[in-house]
């Protein structure tokens, strides 16, 4: 009967090992997981930041392209205005005799005018 308890308590040793030796192995197991899920979060972060990025410089290049084609739009309509003032300018001037009073003064307003 002495045996008895001493293979009980081997028994409960080996037990304790065993135990011992799954839960590490499940922590390391849990730690891997956890690691490898953290990467995967990262890189879909990384990923959706240069997916914003294009997006980013797509928008911004489409915003320098319009704001190009307004400059130009504006640019042709000041110059439609100034052709039509000069033309206006030069219709007055040819519609009076000559005077250089006139002639000053009518420049003057159409320098006014621009």
């Amino acid at each position: 009967m002495v045996s008895l308890p001493l293979t009980r308590e081997k028994a409960l040793a080996i037990a304790t090992e065993q135990g011992k030796a799954i839960e590490a192995d499940a922590r390391a197991r849990a730690t891997t997981i956890v690691s490898d899920g953290e990467k995967r979060a990262q890189s879909i972060v990384d990923e959706a930041k240069a997916q914003a990025q294009v997006e980013a410089d797509r928008i911004i290049e489409n915003a320098r392209a319009e704001a190009a084609q307004e400059m130009q739009r504006a640019r042709e309509a000041l110059r439609n205005e100034v052709a039509a003032l000069a033309v206006a300018g030069a219709e007055q001037i040819l519609a009076r005799e000559v005077d250089k009073t006139v002639h000053a003064a009518m420049l003057e307003q159409l320098k006014a005018k621009l």
